[in-house]
């Protein structure tokens, strides 16, 4: 099932009321993080910045616990249908929260001059682990390269759109 087909089947499954517009479903080979906006809460006049932020992050609790068993519903039905685990998140105002995200390991070979750098982030604590280090790194791209990740991503959905009208393999 390719990716727009699982939004849509996750998207299917998640009740009308519990977000103000149709949620951020994002998929890769093991997860599918699901991210909705929650209205926000109405303040007292007069609230600052401050009193924003923590009603703001007090509606994503609630609303992660009052929908905790039926989360819990769907992402089993994911599991077995989809064969990915389903990750959830929220947003509120400037507010967001992901719940139980998965960290998966990734075998990768590095040479000598690629360890030191993550040696280096080691050493200077900007990570405790070659493998934090690592994920700060590819951190570092995402963040900074978003405009040529996103250009590929769409040259791939190319790529996939005229694999699947060409002639089946056999």
């Amino acid at each position: 099932m390719d990716n727009s087909k699982i939004a849509a089947w996750v998207v299917g499954r998640i009740p009308d009321d519990w977000f103000v517009e149709t949620p951020e479903v994002r998929v890769d080979r093991e997860e599918i993080q699901v991210i909705g906006r929650l209205p926000q809460p109405s303040l007292p006049e007069g609230s600052d910045d401050e009193d924003r932020a923590t009603a703001d992050r007090s509606r994503i609790e609630s609303w992660r616990e009052e929908t905790r068993k039926a989360r819990i519903a769907i992402a089993r039905q994911a599991e077995a249908t989809l064969g990915r685990t389903i990750s959830w998140g929220a947003r509120c105002g400037d507010q967001s929260a992901m719940f139980t995200t998965l960290s998966v390991p990734v075998m990768t070979r590095l040479r000598m001059r690629e360890r030191q750098v993550l040696d280096t982030l080691i050493e200077a604590g900007v990570a405790r682990s070659r493998s934090e280090a690592l994920a700060w790194c590819v951190k570092l791209v995402a963040d900074n390269e978003e405009e040529w990740l996103r250009e590929l991503r769409e040259a791939l959905e190319r790529v996939r759109e005229v694999r699947h009208r060409g002639p089946e393999a056999r």
